[in-house]
């Protein structure tokens, strides 16, 4: 983009931050348990640390924003931020329960987005949730689960301040930036389990424990895609000005985000693609073997039948049987079985049964 603020939070997705780091953060910006960060900012600069009782005498002022982050608070600490902000009392219950969809709500003047987070912990999919209130003046961003701490967020809109001047828009945009740049280390870390059970299946046969981990994985895709996909739409409505105190200049950026939503979707479901194939192959690599098997045993099963048959008409107890009394009958018996034993087994391996 042409513009250099534009360039953002926006290249590759950040480390993730620990719970430890994250409190210990919450404890230099306020004593109040929940609060992660407070901050009010003017034309792109950090002013100073605000308590949230401070809130409501700082959001009417001319160039400032207010930009609030919670994790996991308490009913006491979101009324509080109601209270300051006159925030709609469905956002706020919405926003004190996890495990909503993703969306975007519009309350008079302001706007309630919900987006699911995702990053890999021990190999699995830790999933979270953010509520964030936005607002003429304000952010404030409430956190849920297993979420990537937005302290790496913050810090690098701090250190840009020319785009930062932009307030509440800005920030919205780098925190969903972040957002859905974290989805791509995930996706890509499937990727890696997916190629490994490729290269099993090239070399054996699937076993039970690998069926089951397939069907995780494509249960874990199908989580993500409905985590990330909702997503689009909420950033194509940021893309026009209908949204209350939209800025034309930002439209680029969220048009931007859209963009990694659908690259990630596209991913995800290639890859759900592909697993449904490793399955179906697996299926039918079983199902050949045991083909073959089942023409084998046929093949020997039908050689078997001409001694058995013979064998049977020449064991019944009847005494007038002209063969009984040829001198070689017995011989002749034993060849006329060998030869037919012999073309029968000729026959099956030319048809490649054997």
């Amino acid at each position: 983009m042409a513009l250099e603020w534009m360039n953002g939070p926006s290249n590759g997705s950040q480390p993730a931050h620990s719970d430890v780091s994250e409190h210990a953060a919450a404890e230099t910006a306020s004593s109040r348990p929940g609060v992660v960060a407070a901050a009010v900012y003017q034309d792109g600069r950090r002013l100073r640390d605000i308590q949230i009782e401070e809130a409501g005498e700082w959001r009417n002022r001319e160039n400032v924003v207010i930009w609030i982050g919670l994790h996991e608070p308490d009913q006491d600490l979101l009324r509080q931020v109601q209270k300051e902000f006159d925030l709609h009392d469905l956002a706020i219950e919405d926003a004190g329960k996890a495990h909503q969809r993703p969306k975007l709500e519009i309350y008079g003047d302001a706007i309630f987005v919900v987006a699911r987070t995702a990053h890999m912990v021990d190999e699995e999919i830790a999933f979270g949730e953010t509520h964030l209130f936005v607002g003429r003046g304000y952010v404030v961003s409430v956190r849920h689960g297993p979420s990537t701490s937005y302290m790496a967020v913050r810090q690098r809109c701090e250190s840009s301040p020319a785009a930062l001047a932009h307030g509440e828009n800005y920030i919205l945009y780098s925190i969903l930036d972040f957002i859905v740049d974290n989805y791509m280390p995930v996706v890509e870390a499937i990727h890696s389990q997916v190629e490994e059970l490729e290269d099993r299946l090239l070399r054996s046969r699937l076993d039970k424990g690998d069926i089951e981990r397939l069907y995780m994985l494509r249960r874990n895709l199908l989580r993500l895609r409905n985590a990330a996909v909702p997503l689009v739409d909420v950033c194509r409505r940021h893309e026009h000005l209908e949204l209350p105190g939209m800025d034309a200049a930002m439209q680029p950026l969220f048009r931007d985000v859209t963009d990694h939503v659908r690259r990630v979707q596209e991913d995800i479901d290639a890859l759900r693609e592909v697993l449904a194939f490793t399955f179906e192959a697996s299926l039918m690599i079983g199902q050949s073997e045991q083909t073959e098997i089942s023409r084998k045993l046929a093949s020997w099963a039908a050689i078997l039948a001409v001694p058995t048959a013979i064998a049977g008409i020449y064991g019944m107890n009847f005494e007038e049987m002209p063969e009984l009394h040829f001198r070689y009958g017995y011989f002749l018996v034993l060849a006329v079985i060998v030869g037919l034993c012999a073309t029968l087994y000729r026959f099956f391996k030319r048809a490649r049964w054997l």
